[in-house]
């Protein structure tokens, strides 16, 4: 395998000329919206699927957390924040974002109307990949509309469902390549029928910190391309997970994995690194390898000294990897958005 760093097709958030012209391509368009694993995915609509008035996207948001801290347990035990400053830091300013590149140059509205996620924002729908508050924070998550819809892991879900704002919070489902039609088994309320949501698991490993999100699309209105998926495990899952995803006959547009591995203490792994990214995008196949959750958080509590990290740095991934991934050559472009946009 060879993983290549490349900046193609990448730019910045505030060059709306680019945001533009990229979403006149009908190819998914990924944003990261801070250092860390908020990412707003836009998908196109097929052909045959009409859209709501002036809109040509699908728009996902991913994980949002975009200021303020986050804490787990208690704030004594561990808290971290943003070092690095989200690239918007509300959920309103991210709709009138969007919505002042989705409509004509010359239509100035302010974020409002033709918004398909309800009370017209152009955040369609959300997806929480785990329960901890770096990615089902409450604080960012509230700033929404109460009528889009939640698709969230297991405890995530049951977290939102107690705060009482959102209308419909669905569970994703686990994915299983025994279901004939991946739409049958994927979807959820809120959702049209060309997209599914579900989550990859280590069924051996019963609080499944290692997992993943996946969102399978298929935009070819002819169908001839077939299913696609963007692979979501901002912690990292087993490789050997993925195998099912290929077999059930999706094929894997990006996978986002981080390249940072990070341990608690001497004994507990979180995320593992990109050598483990390496075995994953190989085994789903995936045609781009996305970083995520590689942020340097700023940090307190009791768990703040014992986090310790290290990056697999670019250049070592840029050799092949042939005794790593079972002596198949393979290639794949590595993408470092930063706070940036990617184009597929």
């Amino acid at each position: 395998m060879e993983a290549n760093r490349t900046n193609a097709d990448t730019f910045n958030i505030t060059d709306k000329a680019q945001w533009r012209a990229a979403l006149q391509s009908p190819r998914p368009v990924l944003i990261h919206l801070n250092a860390d694993t908020t990412w707003l995915l836009q998908l196109p609509y097929p052909e045959g699927q009409t859209p709501p008035p002036g809109r040509s996207r699908f728009n996902l948001l991913i994980d949002p957390w975009l200021r303020g801290s986050q804490s787990d347990v208690a704030s004594w035990f561990s808290r971290q924040w943003h070092v690095v400053a989200s690239s918007v830091q509300t959920t309103h300013e991210l709709s009138s974002l969007v919505a002042s590149v989705e409509r004509p140059e010359d239509d100035a509205g302010d974020g409002g109307g033709g918004g398909g996620g309800g009370s017209g924002t152009f955040i369609d729908a959300v997806a929480i990949s785990h329960e901890f508050t770096d990615h089902c924070h409450q604080e960012t998550l509230l700033e929404l509309p109460s009528s889009i819809p939640i698709i969230a892991t297991t405890k995530a879900a049951k977290m939102v469902r107690a705060w009482g704002h959102f209308e419909t919070v669905t569970t994703t489902p686990h994915f299983s390549p025994d279901s004939k039609e991946w739409q049958d088994a994927l979807r959820q309320s809120g959702l049209p029928s060309w997209l599914g949501i579900s989550r990859i698991v280590t069924e051996s490993n019963p609080l499944y910190f290692h997992s993943a999100l996946m969102v399978t699309f298929e935009i070819d209105a002819a169908g001839a391309s077939g299913p696609e998926a963007i692979i979501y495990t901002p912690h990292g899952l087993q490789a050997s997970d993925l195998a099912h995803v290929k077999a059930a006959g999706v094929r894997t547009l990006a996978l986002l994995h981080g390249l940072h591995s990070v341990t608690l203490g001497l004994v507990r792994q979180l995320n593992l690194g990109g050598l483990n990214g390496i075995r994953a995008a190989s085994e789903s196949g995936a045609k781009y390898w996305v970083a995520t959750h590689d942020e340097i958080k700023g940090g307190k509590g009791l768990v703040a000294p014992l986090l310790n990290g290290s990056s697999s740095r670019c250049r070592m991934l840029s050799r092949p990897r042939s005794s790593v991934c079972g002596g198949e050559s393979w290639h794949v472009d590595l993408r470092i958005s930063g706070l940036g946009m990617l184009c597929f």
